[in-house]
């Protein structure tokens, strides 16, 4: 029988609720999971036929720590999914960057480097910015994440310029159509579509994420935000799961985050979702 371990944190040693939803159809497939959280010493990782990322939700907080345990694994020739190539590639948002010299349409995003003097109210005016969003590029659930104005650019000067000293930062234009249409999330199993939430910001918010009050509701989405969520996918390599978030600004999908090491899949949204997952883990152990 396949033994594989479904990578958790601390905080979920037992898996997230809705990753729990996951083993009674991986058992049907005649496969064993069990919760291991990631940064475990005692866990001998060499016994698993494959390690699946799930809820690592730390990882953001220990960067170096977690690249240092996938390459581990690499080196142990555990397979990981997704794969060890793509993790590390993702956990930098200038993954984003990568991906607007490919072509994909990507929320205006700015790079401003360590070294070079960078007011940001300066920088805002020159885009013809009234409202953007400070975030560092290694982060997870909005932390250490602020909407800035104009007007209070300034304020938000002392951050910029400790991300941008340190780990290092990005400036988004801040989309309305967030707070007013909300931001759509993708779910793709084995790059097949599964289904969709669209999220929404609690009122006089604008993160979508259900610790600070936001709110998912499963929906079809437009036939042109799936095919460009197709579009995007096809520009990396394969993935076992896969979440495309973004907005609609001007009738094109815009995307902000490719989420390709430990997203909510929203598996307690549809009821075929947790099968179409198991099933594509159940063929990749098949390879």
């Amino acid at each position: 029988m396949p033994r594989i371990a479904l990578a958790t944190s601390s905080k979920f040693p037992n898996l997230t609720s809705d990753d729990r939803l996951l083993l009674e159809p991986l058992a049907e497939h005649g496969i064993q999971a069990e919760p291991a959280i990631w940064n475990d010493a005692s866990r001998d990782w060499s016994s698993y036929d494959a390690v699946i990322l799930r809820s690592t939700w730390d990882y953001h907080l220990l960067p170096e720590e977690f690249l240092r345990w996938i390459d581990l694994l690499r080196d142990m020739h555990v397979p990981l999914w997704n794969a060890h190539t793509l993790v590390r590639w993702n956990a930098n948002k200038t993954y984003l960057r990568d991906l607007d010299a490919k072509g994909i349409l990507v929320v205006p995003t700015i790079w401003p480097e360590a070294g070079k003097a960078s007011p940001l109210r300066d920088k805002m005016r020159e885009l013809g910015w009234e409202r953007a969003v400070v975030k560092p590029r290694i982060s997870a659930t909005a932390r250490r994440t602020q909407l800035v104005t104009i007007e209070d650019a300034d304020a938000a000067q002392p951050l910029f310029d400790e991300l941008r000293s340190g780990a290092g930062v990005m400036v988004q234009k801040f989309m309305d159509s967030i707070v007013v249409d909300g931001e759509w999330s993708l779910i793709f199993f084995d790059r097949q579509f599964s289904h969709a939430v669209l999220k929404k910001p609690a009122s006089g918010d604008f993160r979508v994420q259900n610790d600070f009050g936001g709110t998912d509701t499963q929906l079809d989405p437009p036939a042109h935000v799936l095919e460009s969520a197709g579009i995007i996918l096809q520009a990396v390599e394969a993935t076992l799961y896969a979440r495309v978030d973004g907005v609609v600004q001007e009738e094109k999908f815009l995307l902000m985050e490719l989420e390709l090491i430990e997203p909510a899949l929203f598996l307690s949204s549809h009821p075929a979702a947790t099968a179409k997952f198991a099933d594509a883990i159940a063929r990749k152990l098949r390879l």
